[in-house]
């Protein structure tokens, strides 16, 4: 009898652990923009909403399909729209940040395979409190009045 309730206590105690290690980052909407073959350059986007009472950053982002995965907004420089790299893209407590053409995004660079529409992909998102997130999106055709990503200028 008394195994049995350490067992319980013990099986109680990891479930509580499981819990406080959920993130407090909900994710809608999430999608990668499908780029024609010749294209080495896509982003992801996504609606991020932090269900905390503190401030949290996504401060990194890792995908498969690219050498290279960075957070990205657009700026006006001198009346002409530049894509930068950032280090955070900071979700406020009880917020929500929005990554969306001509805004913030997850930029992927040097894809290693094409990405139709209709297909799925990966995206793992790190946070500043630590937690990880491992996230499936759609590829999706987005038609927009936007320039594709490859003729920004960086």
């Amino acid at each position: 009898m008394m195994r049995f309730s350490r067992m319980l206590a013990g099986l109680s105690l990891l479930a509580s652990s499981t819990l406080l290690a959920q993130s407090p980052i909900e994710i809608e909407e999430a999608y990668v923009r499908a780029v024609p073959p010749t294209q080495a350059n896509t982003a992801a986007f996504m609606r991020l909403i932090n269900t905390s009472d503190q401030d949290i950053s996504l401060v990194a982002a890792q995908a498969e399909v690219s050498a290279v995965t960075e957070l990205h907004t657009h700026l006006e420089v001198e009346g002409v729209m530049q894509m930068r790299q950032i280090d955070q893209i900071i979700i406020p407590a009880q917020g929500q940040a929005e990554l969306r053409p001509g805004g913030l995004h997850v930029m992927l660079i040097g894809l290693n395979k094409a990405l139709t529409e209709g297909e799925m992909t990966s995206l793992q998102l790190r946070f500043s409190d630590d937690s990880n997130i491992e996230i499936a999106l759609p590829v999706k055709s987005v038609m927009s009045g936007m320039m594709p990503h490859g003729h920004h200028k960086h």
